[in-house]
């Protein structure tokens, strides 16, 4: 190999303060480790030194700790997008430490070749393998690597020996044409390929390899419980009749999942229901759930964006990538998250809720209004272009003080014409076709939790009049009750009357 191979801390003193890096990886899967740990000792160096050190950078969505961890605690972030679910890094937003600009996770690579945003001085790439000639094969994720990779004055890869070489293949990469030249992107399911195994650049602008031998850094997911468990049964369930209803194919159609515990248990029991037949998914994380799917015949085949696995699920399909390969493919983020493509494969999104009020309206990102907690990743860009929306959430949270359906959401992500289906542990609320006023009746009589059910009633009966009768001065008085008392089931409407 002609490249220079260098330490990670000679890799890191390349990068000076201000500089933008673009970084490889989609959650925890597929980040550069090395550099970045180095990275972030030369900051506390310069601050030590009463010397600014802050760098600029863009990620395809949360990373490990090595970065999102490492910077946060050495106060080493200028800004920060799109999407982070790291607590040091949380810290830093919610403090104003770093400034962070969430994003639909679709659009960042566009935006970033369209000049909407700082383009990035460096691309720091995980790979796998990678030729004389400028072919880069990344390891389990793909995230917006083409796009930092093309842009990106200067790349230093991580050449990663613990992810396999034989991986080479499992990643289909291809970048849009731009406006006014775009064409439509020819995925018509969800196995298609449509671009190359690796992301091509010029040789010259790698300016260093440095190789390591590391472990994604994916943490556990919380394990199933009863409420979770619930919740999938109950997805599964309205999925069956939709079916037995004619309004969901026989042979079923392409599921998007978001990510986490409810996420796993929701596709736990779809694959449990003798009513559902074996699927394709086209998402954006691949989890534990289903290599496991895969496993039992109930997937057969999954288009990601990254290979979101814990240790052992991903050594399985490393130990055996001759009985997977045809069996996954891995995008980019503005592919595998792509409205168009959502639309046009007609998906069932399933996604998390972090709030959502009696309407149908969703916070996905902010605790209380104020407190970002992850960010809106990719559940705009399915939940608007799906066939079927649904959002799933446990209706309590904080041993119920907190219910998680309130009467306005205190921050807004997903808007009531978006959502079409809320389920919870107690039930499902179809919105289709529903008024307003009908929307609260379905959502409060079959979702919310039994503590908050006369709450949210007596909340309706102080509605103003008109189209959605929500009353300005105590809309917001579950949010404000929690803030003074710790617990939303002390809201005292007489105040309001």
């Amino acid at each position: 190999m002609s490249y220079k191979k260098i330490s990670a801390e000679e890799a890191a003193r390349l990068l000076k303060d201000n500089d933008v890096i673009g970084f490889s990886g989609f959650t925890a899967a597929g980040c550069p480790k090395a550099v970045t740990i180095e990275l972030a000792k030369i900051a506390e160096e310069a601050h030590a030194a009463g010397k600014s050190f802050k760098v600029g950078y863009y990620t395809g969505a949360s990373t490990g700790d090595s970065i999102d961890g490492a910077l946060s605690r050495a106060h080493a972030i200028k800004f920060r997008s799109p999407y982070q679910s790291n607590g040091d890094m949380r810290k830093e937003l919610n403090n104003r430490d770093a400034h962070y600009f969430d994003l639909h996770l679709s659009e960042l690579q566009q935006y970033l070749r369209y000049g909407f945003l700082q383009k990035p001085d460096w691309a720091i790439l995980e790979a796998c393998d990678i030729t004389d000639d400028g072919k880069i094969y990344l390891t389990s994720a793909v995230g917006i690597a083409p796009t930092v990779a093309h842009l990106a004055d200067r790349i230093i890869i991580e050449l990663n020996k613990y992810h396999p070489k034989e991986l080479a293949g499992i990643h289909d990469i291809y970048e849009p044409a731009d406006p006014p030249v775009r064409r439509e992107i020819p995925v018509y399911k969800p196995s298609d390929r449509i671009g190359l195994p690796y992301i091509q650049v010029d040789p010259a602008k790698i300016v260093g390899i440095v190789e390591t031998d590391l472990p994604n850094e994916v943490g556990a997911f919380s394990p199933s419980d009863e409420v979770t468990n619930q919740i999938g049964r109950n997805v599964a369930e309205f999925l069956s009749r939709e079916m037995k209803a004619g309004r969901i194919p026989a042979s079923f159609l392409p599921v998007q999942s978001g990510v986490g515990n409810v996420a796993n248990a929701v596709l736990g029991a779809m694959g449990a229901n003798k009513d559902i037949p074996p699927f394709e998914i086209y998402t954006e994380v691949i989890q534990d759930s289903v290599v496991t799917l895969m496993k039992e015949g109930n997937v057969k085949f999954a288009s990601g964006c990254s290979l979101t696995l814990s240790t052992p699920a991903l050594e399985a399909i490393y130990n055996n990538l001759s009985e997977f390969r045809g069996k996954l493919l891995l995008r980019s983020q503005e592919i595998s998250n792509s409205p168009e493509i959502a639309r046009r494969l007609g998906l069932i999104s399933i996604n998390t809720a972090l709030e959502a009020d009696i309407f149908g309206n969703i916070n996905s990102t902010h605790v209380l209004g104020t407190k970002m907690m992850n960010g809106i990743g990719g559940s705009g860009d399915f939940c608007r272009n799906a066939y079927l929306s649904i959002f799933t959430a446990p209706s309590t949270a904080k041993d119920g003080k907190i219910s998680a359906i309130v009467p306005m959401v205190s921050h807004l992500d997903h808007s009531e014409h978006s959502v079409k289906i809320l389920i919870t542990e107690h039930g499902i609320a179809d919105l289709r076709g529903k008024s307003p006023i009908q929307r609260t009746e379905a959502i409060i009589n079959n979702c919310v939790d039994p503590q908050y059910k006369g709450l949210l009633k007596d909340y309706l009966n102080l509605g103003q009049k008109g189209h959605t009768p929500q009353n300005m001065a105590a809309a917001l008085a579950f949010h404000d009750t929690f803030n003074k008392k710790g617990d939303m089931r002390l809201t005292d409407w007489s105040v309001y009357k």
